[in-house]
C-alpha cells in the first residue's frame, strides 16, 4: 500500500499535482474487526458511530480489502448500501460477483469457481481418477467442494471420500477423518479447509507419518507461513498448491530493501519488524530500558539501524514472490486511474446527468464507483487491468510444487498456469520436470481405484461400487478390446485373429503342409528314398526273373505289385504342397486306386499259392479250378470296382480345397474338404474290404508246405497293414491342420514299406546272400523233406 501511495504520488502523468494519503486498519483475519475498522473509516472516529460522518475532510475515498472472504461479505453488504467502493485484493468468495447483494464490491483477484475449475483440470492432467477431499464445514468449502466434485466427475474422475473438518476442529473428528485417509486407496487428496481448522489436522497426520498422500490446496493457505514446523513442512513435501499469479512490481524489491525505521518513524509496525528480523532490541524499547545488558547475554543485541536488510534469507523476508502484494497494487492502482479519469473529464461530456461530471475533490461515493468498475489500464509491469461485469479480475493462476530439501532449505516452486481466457483446452500448462513428488522427481503418482487392466482385458464392473472400481477380466479367445470401450471384447473377424497383445486383429497364418519346411521336406525324402528302393528290387527282380525265387508264386504278380508299390511311395508328394481343386481331387484317388492293386495282387498270390498246393494235391477239391485262371481277373476285377467307385465319388461330390478357420486357433489351414462323406467311406470301405479277404485267405493258408508258398509273408505284411491303418484312425482324428496331412502319409509309407519289406527282403535276402538256396533243387530238395517228414 505504502509503496503504491508513493509511486502514485512522483507520477507526474497519473494524478498530477494532486496527493493521495491512505488508513490501515489490520482486521486480524476476523469479520468482526473488519467491521469495526470500516466503522472506524467511515465514521472518522476511533469509537464508530454508525451513520454520522465526523470527519468529511478526511474521508477515504475507497477501501481497499479485506482479505479473507468471511470478513470482505459483510463489510460489502454495508457498503453496498451507499454504492461506496470497495476493491479486495484477496477475498474470492463465487457469491461476492452477485451485482445485487454487493453492488459495489469489485476484486482485483479471480473468483475462486475458476480455482474449482483449475484443480479439477489439474486432475484430470495427472489421470488422477480416484481423489479425496477434505473441506472446512463453512458455505464457501462446501459449495467448492460441490462444485469441484461435479467437474471432476464430468472429467472422468470419482470422489473416494469426501469428509468435513468442523470449525473449531475436535480431536475425535481429526481422527476420524485420519483413519479414513489411512484406509482409502485415494492417493491424492485436496484441501478445501481453512487454515485455522487445518492445523490439527496436519499436525497429527505429521505425527502419524503419513507421507504416502499427494496433497492439492487452495489460494486461502500457504505451507511457508501457516506450517513452520519442519516435521509438517516433511510431510507436506511435494505437495500442489493454487495461489493468484505472481505478478512482477518493478521497484518493489528495491523499496522492500531500502525501507528503515528513520525512513519511516511514525509506522508502528516497522521497529518490531526490524527486532524480529534480526534478533535485536531497539535502545528506546520501553520494555529494556530499565534492564542491565546482562539481560541480552542470550543472544539478543541492540539495534544499530546498520543492519542490512538483503542479508535476510527470502524465505523469511520474500522480495520475489508477490501474489496478493500484486493484486492489493493493481487495486491502488485502478482507484488512482478512476480518479485520473474523473479529473480528466470534459464537462458536457461526462457519463453523468446531462453530461455532467464528477469532482475529484468532491465527489459521491457511487460517481468514483462507476468509474472503477469502467476503468481499463496497463500497470507498472505492463499487464492489462479491468473489472468484468460482475467485478472480478482477470483470471490468472499460478501452480506450485512445495519443495523441501535434505540441507533443510524449502522453496514454492512455480510448475505451471492456468489461463481462462486460452482457448478451450488449453487453460493448463505444466512443466513436468520442475516437479519432485514427495522430495524425488520420479513419475507421477498414480491415485486410481483399481489399477489399469493389462492389455486384452476387460473392465468388469463391482456392484455396488464406482465406475473406476473395477476387475480385470481376460477377452475370450479370437476376442480383442473394444478400442472405444474398455468394458467389452470385440470378436475377430473369421479369417483374422488378435495379436498377442489383443489389441488388433490381424490376418490369421495360412497353415498347410509344405515342401519348404522340415517336416514335409522329411516326409518327401523318405518317400522318395522308399521308391528308389522299391525300383531297386523290382530291377534285382527283373535281372534275376529266371531263378527259382522270382519265378515262385506268379513273378508278374511281384511285377505289378513292386510297380504298384512304387507309385505308392510317390502317392505322398500329391499330400505335401499347398493343395487346390486338382490335388484335392486327385490324392485320394490315386491312394485308394494303388492300395486296392496292391492288395488284389496279394489277393491274387495268395489264392496262386492256394490254387497250386491243390493242383500237386489230389485229395483238393479247389483242384478242378486251377484251369480256369482265377488270379488272372482278380487284380483287374477288384481294382475295376475301386476305380467305378471313385469315378462316381468324382462325379457326384468331388473333394475341394477350403479354407478350415476352426482347425487350428489363430491359423487358416487350407485342407480338402472330401466332399460326400458317404462315398468317401464307401472307398475306404472297399479297400479295407479287399485286405480283409486278403488277410483271411493269407492266414488259412499259412500251413501250406513251403515250396512255392509266400503266405506266411503275405499274412504278416496284412497284418502290418492293417496295424497301421487301425491305428491310423484315433491318430487322424486327434490330429488338426497339417498334422492330419502328415499322418496320412506316414500312415501310406509305413503300409507300403509293410509289404515292401514282408514280402519282397526276404526273397532279395535268399538273391543277394544265399544264391545256393535260389535253385529248383534246393528248393524241391527242402520240399520233398518235409513232405516225408
Amino acid at each position: 500500500m505504502a509503496f503504491s501511495i508513493l509511486e502514485i504520488n512522483a507520477s507526474n502523468e497519473l494524478l498530477p499535482n494532486i496527493t493521495l494519503g491512505f488508513k490501515m486498519f489490520d482486521s486480524c483475519y476476523n469479520e468482526v474487526r473488519s467491521l469495526m475498522g470500516a466503522t472506524w473509516i467511515l465514521s472518522g472516529k476511533k469509537k464508530g458511530v454508525s451513520n454520522f460522518k465526523c470527519d468529511k475532510d478526511h474521508m477515504p475515498l475507497a477501501i481497499v480489502g479485506d482479505m479473507p472472504s468471511k470478513a470482505s461479505m459483510p463489510l460489502a453488504r454495508i457498503l453496498g448500501l451507499t454504492r461506496y467502493p470497495q476493491i479486495s485484493y484477496a477475498s474470492g468468495l463465487p457469491l461476492l460477483s452477485d451485482k445485487i447483494q454487493f453492488p459495489s464490491f469489485l476484486r482485483t483477484t479471480y473468483n475462486l469457481d475458476n480455482e474449482w475449475f483449475a484443480i479439477a483440470q489439474l486432475v484430470k492432467y495427472f489421470n488422477w481418477t480416484w481423489v479425496g477431499m477434505i473441506c472446512s464445514d463453512n458455505e464457501l468449502s462446501i459449495s467448492g467442494a460441490q462444485l469441484l466434485t461435479r467437474q471432476i466427475e464430468t472429467n472422468g474422475g470419482y470422489i473416494a471420500f469426501q469428509e468435513t473438518l468442523p470449525i473449531p476442529s475436535t480431536m475425535e473428528s481429526i481422527y476420524s477423518i485420519i483413519d479414513v485417509i489411512k484406509k482409502s486407496s485415494a492417493t491424492v487428496i485436496i484441501l478445501f479447509c481453512t487454515i485455522e481448522s487445518l492445523v490439527p489436522l496436519v499436525e497429527q497426520i505429521s505425527f502419524l507419518n503419513i507421507t504416502d498422500k499427494v496433497w492439492v490446496g487452495i489460494s486461502s493457505w500457504s505451507i511457508t507461513s501457516d506450517f513452520p514446523r519442519v516435521d509438517i513442512l516433511t510431510t507436506l513435501n511435494g505437495s500442489l498448491g493454487i495461489a493468484p499469479k505472481s505478478g512482477k512490481i518493478p521497484g518493489f524489491k528495491e523499496f522492500l530493501y531500502s525501507i528503515h525505521p528513520s525512513i519511516f518513524p511514525n509506522d508502528p509496525y516497522m521497529k518490531t519488524f526490524w527486532e524480529n528480523a534480526f534478533h535485536c532490541v531497539w535502545p528506546g524499547n520501553d520494555a529494556y530500558n530499565n534492564t542491565s545488558p546482562a539481560l541480552l547475554k542470550n543472544g539478543t543485541v541492540w539495534c544499530t539501524g546498520k543492519e542490512r536488510l538483503d542479508s535476510i534469507d527470502p524465505i523469511i523476508y520474500d522480495v520475489y514472490n508477490f501474489k496478493y502484494t500484486y493484486n492489493l497494487h493493481n487495486a491502488v492502482f485502478a482507484v488512482a486511474h478512476a480518479l485520473h479519469q474523473m479529473k480528466n473529464c470534459v464537462p458536457g461530456k461526462g457519463p453523468f446527468k446531462n453530461g455532467s461530471c464528477a469532482e475529484v475533490l468532491n465527489h459521491q461515493s457511487w460517481q468514483l464507483l462507476h468509474y472503477i468498475k469502467k476503468v481499463v489500464f496497463n500497470n507498472t509491469a505492463g499487464e492489462r487491468i479491468y473489472f468484468d461485469e460482475n467485478g472480478d479480475g482477470p483470471i490468472a493462476i499460478d501452480i506450485l510444487n512445495w519443495q523441501l530439501f535434505p540441507n533443510g532449505s524449502n522453496r514454492y516452486v512455480h510448475i505451471g498456469s492456468f489461463d481462462a481466457s486460452a482457448p478451450k483446452g488449453q487453460e493448463l500448462n505444466i512443466w513436468l520436470n520442475r516437479i519432485l513428488w514427495n522430495g524425488q522427481n520420479t513419475h507421477v503418482p498414480v491415485s486410481v481405484c483399481s489399477d489399469p487392466c493389462p492389455k486384452g482385458y476387460r473392465r468388469a464392473a463391482l456392484q455396488g461400487q464406482k465406475i473406476c472400481c473395477f476387475d480385470c477380466l481376460p477377452c475370450s479367445e479370437g476376442e480383442i478390446l473394444n478400442p472405444n470401450d474398455v468394458s467389452e471384447c470385440l470378436k475377430c473377424p473369421e479369417d483374422k485373429w488378435p495379436d498377442s497383445r489383443k489389441e488388433k486383429c490381424l490376418p490369421k497364418i495360412i497353415q498347410f503342409l509344405s515342401y519348404e519346411e522340415a517336416l514335409g521336406s522329411a516326409l518327401a525324402t523318405i518317400s522318395v528314398l522308399f521308391c528308389l528302393l522299391t525300383f531297386s528290387v523290382f530291377c534285382l527282380f527283373i535281372v534275376k526273373q529266371e531263378t527259382p525265387i522270382v519265378k515262385a508264386n506268379n513273378r508278374e504278380l511281384s511285377y505289378l505289385l513292386l510297380i504298384s508299390l512304387m507309385f505308392g511311395f510317390l502317392c505322398p508328394l500329391v499330400f505335401i504342397g499347398r493343395p487346390n481343386l486338382i490335388t484335392c481331387m486327385i490324392r485320394q484317388v490315386l491312394f485308394a486306386v494303388i492300395f486296392s492293386l496292391c492288395v488284389s495282387a496279394l489277393l491274387a498270390k495268395t489264392i496262386t499259392v492256394i490254387l497250386i498246393f491243390s493242383a500237386t494235391n489230389p485229395d483238393s477239391k479247389l483242384k478242378k479250378l486251377v484251369g480256369l485262371k482265377i488270379p488272372v481277373y482278380i487284380v483287374p476285377v477288384c481294382t475295376m470296382i475301386q476305380i467305378i467307385l471313385c469315378i462316381i465319388w468324382l462325379t457326384q461330390a468331388a473333394p475341394f480345397a477350403e479354407f478350415n478357420m476352426a482347425a487350428e486357433k489363430g491359423k487358416i489351414v487350407i485342407d480338402c474338404n472330401e466332399g460326400s462323406r458317404v462315398l468317401f467311406a464307401c472307398v475306404l470301405g472297399y479297400m479295407g474290404l479287399l485286405a480283409t479277404i486278403s488277410l483271411s485267405v493269407a492266414f488259412l493258408a499259412r500251413k501250406l508246405p513251403d515250396t512255392f508258398n509266400e503266405t506266411k509273408f503275405i499274412t504278416f505284411s496284412m497284418l502290418v497293414f492293417a496295424s497301421v491303418w487301425v491305428t491310423f484312425i484315433p491318430a487322424y482324428l486327434s490330429t488338426k491342420g497339417k498334422e492330419t496331412v502328415a499322418v496320412e502319409i506316414f500312415a501310406i509309407l509305413s503300409s507300403s514299406a509293410g509289404f515292401l519289406v514282408c514280402i519282397f527282403f526276404p526273397k532279395c535276402y535268399i538273391i543277394l546272400l544265399h544264391p545256393e538256396l535260389n535253385s529248383k533243387q534246393y528248393i524241391t530238395g527242402r520240399s520233398a523233406r518235409k513232405q516225408g517228414i
